[in-house]
């Protein structure tokens, strides 16, 4: 399905429905739209992971502004403030009210810029596997190249230090070829991989030396969120390490947030624990 914001027509899908019968009434359910990872691919990456979710919520599924069946629209557009006001509007103009916004990885970047610019908007956010500042970052990037140290040596860190530092085509394809494959435990499922309906001009924009990918950071905004989070990440993630999620839960406001770690994960939980995660989220969007 389409649905004209702007300048753009963006996709999204659902499962499940808003309205479920309940004897003689219809009881209302919360609705979850889920933020795909990326940049540059499309919400198949979150399917059929979080099918079951449709059980407990209405789910719908968004491709992001130049993502996936979404228009490209101006590359010039594609940004986090851009990407946030987008699921703002979309909901606007679904009418859909007090969200439950999911993001996973890139997702959670626009998540929380979302629940930053809006923060009576949102019902609750729930963040996987992401992190509240760019790859720029003498932090984080530190935590990286430590983390692929661990998972693959002391070559698969040089190969992410010179992905980080160069930022060029040669670069960026010998890290995905070295280091794509230490970002989870269990290997990607090669149909999925297929489904996806990817943008290759996304990243390379979005993380080209002092753009936004680079250079953002939310951490300082992050008391500004208003409502309920879970972050959820793998204790083995070597791009969005667990302490640049512990960092987020440490910056926002005191008693609305959860934080769970889980053991032997890399990036996306949902690969490597799709049950503990779906657990989680379940019992996260039905709490009252």
């Amino acid at each position: 399905m389409y649905i004209q914001l702007g300048d753009v027509r963006l996709f999204f899908d659902v499962e499940g429905a808003v309205l479920a019968p309940d004897g003689p009434v219809h009881r209302e359910r919360p609705t979850v739209l889920c933020l795909h990872g990326g940049p540059g691919l499309d919400h198949s990456t979150l399917r059929p992971g979080f099918s079951e979710l449709a059980e407990h919520a209405q789910v719908i599924y968004l491709d992001q502004r130049g993502h996936g069946r979404s228009d490209r629209g101006d590359p010039t557009r594609w940004t986090l403030a851009r990407w946030a006001a987008d699921v703002h509007e979309f909901c606007q103009a679904l009418g859909i009210v007090r969200p439950i916004v999911l993001g996973t990885s890139f997702g959670g970047y626009v998540a929380m810029e979302y629940a930053i610019r809006y923060p009576s908007h949102p019902a609750k956010i729930v963040l996987i596997s992401t992190s509240p500042r760019g790859t720029g970052n003498p932090e984080r990037r530190e935590r990286v190249f430590d983390a692929f140290a661990r998972r693959g040596g002391a070559a698969a860190s040089e190969v992410a230090r010179r992905a980080f530092d160069e930022r060029t085509p040669a670069a960026f394809a010998e890290y995905v070829r070295v280091c794509g494959p230490l970002y989870t435990s269990r290997p990607p499922d090669p149909d999925g991989a297929k489904r996806v309906i990817a943008n290759n001009e996304i990243l390379p924009r979005f993380e080209a030396p002092g753009a936004e990918g680079v250079t953002f950071d939310q951490t300082s905004r992050l008391p500004r969120v208003r409502c309920p989070v879970l972050i959820v990440g793998g204790s083995e993630d070597p791009i969005t390490p667990i302490a640049e999620q512990q960092l987020i839960a440490g910056s926002l406001p005191a008693g609305q947030v959860d934080l769970v770690e889980i053991p032997d994960c890399g990036h996306g939980v949902l690969r490597d624990a799709p049950q503990r995660l779906l657990e989680l989220v379940a019992e996260f969007v039905v709490a009252t």
